[in-house]
């Protein structure tokens, strides 16, 4: 019998076209694309463990709202929890994260002292680091594989002082939290505020950990200025603080408290009571904040997390950050081999986010946004923060 070699391969063909039809391993089979890793760290426990939550809470609510593939990877998010104030901890678990689970890029970030004991580690693997909070001016010159997507101080600081200034105020006394981000806000109001031509009649910083203001705050008002200008990043530093206020009638004596958005952050702002009616703060975002895509997230994040759960500066933070990252893919089609090429992909980046428009600055790698002059008031059961005032495209100043 003649032996035909096209007799010969039929067979073995049609079975490798029948597996790679079926999805089975075959010669013509399509391996599916390997799943894009995020590690997150975050405190998740400890004193700051609802920064991280809230980070969390913004995060889950754009996958959600978004899927969890992107330019046709699915995304993984791996949580580490640094507990706080602990850059060991923190530089740590950027390496196992990026050595041993083998992750595409690091997010999360809710302190500065987190972003910076990690950005080394991002540099020596070449691997994007999206910061959702750590404020403070120097974080995205660290390392240039940073990119943050909240806000810097002084960014959130400099509006305050400008309002304040326009608004009659002369003299303020500030009172900062003693750690780098209060230093940060002090220095920035101060600058400002002398370039306009107020006076500071006074500078306190206190430890970070301290609850007991009565004597500070009867200083305040033993000074008599316009205003006292508060950066405490807690909520039980600022619900000392403010009882202190109250109680020892500050607002009576006319002098006006001011802000930047920790002091009357929407997860706490109820158990200020109606002491903090009136504050005036600065900050990138509120709940309040009047936009489509706002309103779309607020409703989405009631439905994950119940009709009492609250929104804030932090949660926009997870879910813009959230926004950028998956913007960012879709230019690199889903490709992460090359970290350079990655944050190549967001610079310049522009899109509309909950707190309004965003626009990465592709020389800082730090965020253009808008930030709102805000009041507090009373709506219903709840306090909140108003914005009445927007300065726009405020670029993070350099360090």
């Amino acid at each position: 019998m003649p032996f035909h070699l096209k007799s010969f391969f039929k067979p073995a063909l049609t079975a490798t076209v029948a597996a790679a039809c079926l999805g089975l391993p075959g010669a013509y089979a399509q391996k599916a694309p390997e799943p894009l890793k995020i590690g997150v760290i975050l405190p998740l426990s400890g004193p700051f463990a609802y920064y991280g939550e809230q980070i969390s809470n913004g995060i889950k609510v754009y996958v959600k709202e978004h899927g969890d593939v992107v330019a046709g990877r699915k995304i993984e998010l791996i949580y580490k929890d640094d507990t706080g104030v602990a850059p060991e901890i923190d530089r740590r678990m950027a390496q196992e994260l990026l050595v041993t689970d083998k992750a595409d890029m690091l997010a999360g970030f809710a302190l500065t002292p987190s972003a910076l004991a990690a950005a080394p580690v991002a540099t020596q693997a070449k691997r994007p680091m999206i910061v959702m909070n750590a404020t403070s001016t120097i974080v995205p010159s660290r390392s240039p594989f940073i990119v943050r997507v909240s806000s810097s101080l002084p960014q959130v600081t400099i509006p305050l002082a400008d309002w304040a200034y326009k608004n009659k105020i002369r003299k303020v006394y500030t009172m900062m939290a003693d750690y780098a981000p209060g230093v940060d806000t002090e220095k920035a109001f101060i600058k400002e505020f002398d370039r306009l031509g107020g006076t500071i009649v006074g500078s306190v910083r206190v430890p970070i950990t301290n609850n007991d203001f009565g004597s500070y705050v009867q200083k305040i008002k033993d000074v008599k200025p316009d205003a006292a200008f508060v950066f405490l990043p807690s909520a039980s530093a600022a619900a000392a603080f403010v009882k202190e206020y109250r109680e020892r009638g500050l607002r009576e004596a006319g002098i006006r408290l001011l802000g930047i958005h920790d002091l009357a952050d929407e997860t706490f702002i109820d158990s200020l009571g109606d002491g903090i009616i009136g504050t005036i703060t600065s900050g990138p975002y509120s709940p309040t904040h009047d936009s489509d895509v706002n309103r779309k997230f607020i409703k989405a994040y009631a439905e994950m997390f119940g009709p009492n759960a609250r929104a804030d500066y932090l949660s926009s933070g997870g879910y813009d950050g959230m926004a950028a990252i998956y913007a960012a893919l879709k230019k690199t089609n889903g490709k992460t081999a090359d970290g350079t090429k990655v944050i190549d992909a967001f610079r310049g980046l522009s899109f509309e986010g909950v707190r309004g428009p965003i626009t990465i600055d592709p020389e800082t790698r730090d965020i253009t946004q808008n930030i709102y002059l805000r009041k507090v008031e009373r709506d219903g059961n709840h306090l909140v923060n108003v914005e009445f005032e927007t300065v726009p495209n405020v670029k993070a100043p350099k360090p």
